[in-house]
């Protein structure tokens, strides 16, 4: 009997201890904006750079500043759709979009076609 009464007695007190050291204090975090802005251009860059299933269209193969120019020039037409270089020796691609099906690749590739007319559609490879 006298075991229960220190066992309860024990239990009790480890009860009330938990609540009277509890914290109930709320923390608020404040965000520098910069970051806000970082974390979109990270997730813009992850978005336009992977290589995955979806298809891209290549608008041009060639040396690197002639590259640049042809990225430029598109992201003036379409800055929804974003774009990027990428190196295969020896030379310099340029592949706009992120296209989930190859339909909605092809109704992309008509207008830029307009401007760019050796565009075409890939699928690159992992």
């Amino acid at each position: 009997m006298r075991i229960l009464r220190n066992l309860l007695a024990t239990s009790y007190l480890i009860c009330c201890a938990n609540v009277c050291f509890a914290q109930q204090q709320k923390a608020t975090i404040q965000e520098d904006k910069t970051f806000q802005t970082l974390l979109n251009e990270k997730r813009k860059l992850n978005s336009t750079s992977t290589v995955s299933d979806r298809f891209k269209i290549q608008i041009f193969y060639g040396t690197n500043a002639e590259a640049r120019k042809r990225l430029s020039q598109f992201n003036q037409q379409y800055p929804q759709l974003g774009g990027t270089i990428v190196y295969t020796n020896p030379s310099y691609k340029v592949w706009v979009g992120n296209f989930k099906t190859r339909i909605e690749a092809e109704r992309n590739l008509q207008a830029i076609k307009t401007s760019f007319s050796n565009a075409l559609i890939i699928s690159p490879s992992k």
